[in-house]
């Protein structure tokens, strides 16, 4: 849409299809051409996200603690290393054979290898807390995912919203400039007052200041998007995030699969092997030992084995409060995690209050309140038009619109955020 304005008192903007016959409407215009109007090339919202997912540090460094933790069962199955061990026994250190190797038969040198072996019970318990660890570390990857998801998203709402009000009050500066601009020479033929000029200067003023304000938001928030998307930040945002995915219903009967209720099972799985390993503790291990001891030619060599068995007979002092505290510590996971399932049932129900709350006011504010207060400036136009109104509530009316839209824009803000973080509770 083509707007051509004269400026001169009483001049008319032209459009294609529009004649405003007031300066007034024309920023109302102005608004629809700059908001109508969309990039050549523009960043995409799942573009986006696959950009944040690709270049997130956190999410790169949680995917190698989960390759780190995926390794870690088959180590854990494993016996410990064996031990070699080589010394000298029966040394003489007195009388005529001493520090010799070979005069006296009770002489050996020993070369010794010995195997621990822990318990079954406590080798396979090993084994389930470090596939437990492997399920943490695979919900905190999705977790992860989901809070960069989030809060990429949340910087595009910003920004968005910013540049949407910077545009609109843009237009607004762009329509009070040209009214400045025809008031003197209306003043100066009688059909203005010299208040009316300072009026609409105090009105340049107040939109300077909201438009350094919403500047300064956008750069914030551009800021934010390039922490996810690095220099294609600085790109036009194409499209909005998308709606609810999984309505509020299936929602709430898929609580368990939230993001941060999805480590707690592997959390619980982990408590529950390491309790089975401070149970195994007092069944106690056993080792073997092989060796051979080398003496001299005339005595000949020797071979010797053993077994050993741990003797767990102090279990009131040692392995029975090793096991209470595995229990208070399993006690504590599922105590946690009923605590953050209430919790987040609560910021489910108060989120879909409030998306229900913000879609009301939207379709009020699009349905009649702009209207209403266009009509109102509309009339306060006449008015002025007709010599019953001074600029000032001319002004004021019009302030009405602009608060009304920028209202609109923010509430339109809050629910694209709150669309963003139920989209960001579930789990893949």
């Amino acid at each position: 849409m083509k707007i051509i304005y004269a400026g001169a008192p009483g001049a008319h903007l032209r459009t294609s299809r529009v004649v405003v016959r007031h300066p007034l409407y024309a920023w109302a215009l102005l608004l629809a051409a700059g908001l109508g109007a969309g990039p050549a090339q523009a960043l995409g919202y799942r573009e986006a996200l696959l950009l944040a997912e690709q270049q997130s540090p956190g999410l790169a460094a949680q995917q190698l603690q989960l390759d780190a933790a995926a390794a870690a069962p088959g180590a854990a199955a494993a016996l410990p290393d064996p031990r070699l061990s080589v010394g000298v026994e029966n040394l003489p250190v007195s009388g005529m054979d001493r520090w010799s190797l070979t005069r006296d038969f009770m002489t050996m040198q020993r070369l010794a290898l010995m195997q621990e072996v822990p318990n079954q019970a406590k080798r396979e318990a090993r084994v389930q807390v470090a596939q437990a660890r492997s399920e943490r570390e695979r919900a905190l990857v999705a977790l992860q995912r989901l809070q960069a998801r989030l809060a990429l998203g949340q910087a595009w709402v910003a920004a968005q919203s910013a540049e949407r009000r910077q545009a609109l009050l843009d237009a607004l500066l762009a329509e009070n400039q040209r009214l400045q601009d025809s008031l003197p020479a209306r003043v100066a033929g009688g059909s203005a007052q010299a208040g009316e000029l300072l009026a609409a200067r105090q009105e340049n003023l107040a939109l300077l200041d909201r438009r350094d304000e919403l500047q300064r938001d956008a750069r914030k928030a551009r800021t934010a998007l390039r922490r996810w998307l690095g220099t294609r930040a600085d790109e036009p945002l194409d499209d909005a995030p998308p709606p609810l995915a999984i309505p509020i219903e299936q929602l709430r009967a898929d609580l368990h699969r939230h993001a941060e209720l999805a480590v707690y099972p592997a959390m619980r799985g982990m408590a529950a092997a390491e309790l089975r390993e401070a149970q195994a503790e007092s069944r106690g291990d056993w080792s073997w030992e092989l060796a051979y001891s080398r003496r001299g030619r005339q005595w000949g060599d020797m071979v010797s084995f053993q077994l050993s068995f741990d003797l767990p007979w102090q279990k009131g002092q040692r392995q029975e409060p090793l096991i209470r505290a595995k229990q208070l510590e399993s006690q504590r996971v599922e105590a946690e995690q009923e605590d953050a399932a209430r919790r987040h049932l609560q910021e489910l129900e108060e989120s879909a209050l409030e998306l229900q709350t913000l879609e009301r006011q939207i379709e009020r504010l699009q349905s009649d309140g702009i209207a209403l207060a266009a009509d109102r400036s509309a009339l306060a136009l006449s008015s002025y038009q007709a010599g019953k109104a001074d600029l000032g509530s001319v002004l004021g009316a019009r302030a009405q619109v602009l608060e009304a839209r920028l209202r609109l824009i923010e509430l339109q803000a809050q629910r694209d955020g709150l669309l963003v973080r139920l989209n960001s509770l579930i789990t893949d």
